[in-house]
């Protein structure tokens, strides 16, 4: 009898706790979370040219770019800068950016030891700044990082300051300079979809006529695209492939 008694007593205060409960949660309703603002990435495109300055086709690629707006990012040689001192002050004056791109571009020797490539790299920058009075700290591997960075190569390049930048679109106009124009923007157009930041490697050597011709039409499909035109400067994050 009295065992029931006890489970009686205890089902009421259970009936008791569940009616509370009910009505304070018809009452109190939990404010729903904030919902997430989905940012899309800034569509951004780095036009960056190497191998100049050389006579003609640099000057010519700058005329472009004045035509159309736009800048670009310039990684020169500087071995290639003398004689050609009013092409790297143009490129400067007129709000492009300009990089180290080695000071002879010989691979086998600036490829033989760090020291070699550091050298090569101060060495360009001394000419750069002999014209322009500027000492920028971003480089260019000729061919690309990959094959030559590692952790330790990279802490090092840092102590002196350089920050390096690959790409991620091409339109091989390196490889084969007399590659169509078309070609050239085919692969600038193909390699890019679906990228939000795209560094496209060109190049305005002496041999890069074609390039100059697919200049215009690579650079209208990036504004209907709705890409913004960056240059590459001393804060920009560094881009490693």
């Amino acid at each position: 009898m009295r065992r029931k008694k006890i489970i009686l007593y205890a089902t009421s205060i259970f009936l008791v706790i569940l009616i509370l409960f009910k009505g304070f949660s018809s009452f109190y309703k939990p404010r729903a979370a904030p919902a997430q603002n989905i940012i899309q990435s800034k569509k951004v495109i780095y036009l960056t040219f190497d191998d100049g300055p050389s006579n003609v086709i640099t000057d010519k690629v700058l005329d472009i770019l004045k035509e159309n707006n736009v800048h670009a990012t310039f990684f020169l040689i500087g071995n290639q800068i003398n004689g050609l001192e009013n092409t790297v002050r143009r490129i400067h004056t007129e709000g492009h950016s300009i990089g180290l791109h080695t000071y002879t571009h010989k691979l086998k020797y600036i490829y033989a030891n760090e020291n070699n490539f550091i050298k090569e790299m101060l060495d360009c920058r001394n000419e750069i700044n002999r014209v322009t009075g500027i000492s920028p700290n971003i480089i260019r591997f000729p061919c690309g990082s990959r094959k030559y960075l590692n952790s330790n190569y990279l802490s090092k390049l840092h102590s002196y300051n350089f920050k390096i930048y690959d790409w991620n679109v091409e339109t091989s106009d390196g490889i084969n300079p007399k590659l169509s124009p078309y070609r050239q923007y085919m692969r600038a157009v193909k390699e890019s979809k679906n990228l939000s930041q795209i560094v496209l490697l060109m190049h305005c050597g002496y041999a890069n006529k074609n390039t100059c011709k697919a200049l215009p039409k690579i650079i209208k499909y990036y504004k209907q695209k709705g890409y913004e035109f960056k240059t590459i400067k001393d804060d920009t994050p560094e881009i490693i492939q």
